[in-house]
Formats: structure tokens, C-alpha cells, sequence
């Protein structure tokens, strides 16, 4: 199951309330991701891909294309 950057950088937008798309390689927190919505961006990614995410995993993928890339694993 191939998780599109795209849908991953959506959910971190909103939950995040980002001003603009950031891009794929982006540390989200750099571009004003808050870590206290962190736990919400957890729960959302995980209702959104119907995966569980390891705490400890979650918080070293900091951008987009690391979260698709956990997420990807974590659903096959």
C-alpha cells in the first residue's frame, strides 16, 4: 500500500495549522508544527491510515516523507 506524501502533508497542515503546504523533506516542527499537537497528529494519522504508530518512531519522523514511510510499514 503506496501512502501518498500529499495525504500525509494534508493532515499535518490541518492538525498543525500551518499557514501553507509544507514540502515532503520539511521538518514539520522547523516549518511551526507545534509538538504540543503532536499527540493529536499521532491520533489523526492513525484514524485517517488505520495504523498503529510507535511512540518511540512517531517522534523521529519529522517530516512528511518519513511519517508516509512509517506509516507504509506499519500497514503491510
Amino acid at each position: 500500500m503506496a501512502i501518498e506524501v500529499e495525504k500525509v502533508i494534508e493532515v499535518i497542515v490541518t492538525v498543525g495549522s500551518l499557514p501553507a503546504a509544507i514540502q515532503p523533506d520539511d521538518d514539520i516542527y522547523d516549518a511551526g508544527f507545534s509538538s504540543i499537537r503532536a499527540l493529536q497528529l499521532l491520533t489523526e494519522l492513525e484514524d485517517k491510515f488505520n495504523v498503529t504508530l510507535p511512540d518511540d518512531k512517531f517522534s523521529l519522523a519529522r517530516t512528511p516523507r518519513a511519517l508516509s514511510a512509517l506509516i507504509e510499514e506499519r500497514a503491510s
